[in-house]
């Protein structure tokens, strides 16, 4: 099976912090979750980007329907692969 990598889209900063800390614990995730900051295009505002958290799932046990309902929980949303 190929390694899976589910992306979370999220609103801002804090949110990304506290989604990568919540990860672990809520889904036993080993590896430390990747954030990303996503200007939108076009925007040069800090205040515009989202930030996404990026999830190594090399098992692929991961729900992405729980992933997103949890991403949801922060404004955020599981990117469709």
């Amino acid at each position: 099976m190929s390694d899976v990598r589910h992306v979370l889209v999220l609103p801002d900063r804090d949110a990304a912090e506290e989604v990568a800390e919540e990860l672990a614990d809520r889904f036993g995730v080993a590896e430390e979750p990747q954030l990303v900051r996503d200007a939108l295009a076009g925007e040069d505002d800090a205040e515009d980007a989202q930030w996404l958290v990026v999830v190594e799932d090399a098992a692929g046990r991961l729900d992405p329907a729980a992933l997103d309902e949890f991403a949801a929980g922060y404004d955020g949303w599981l990117e469709k692969p």
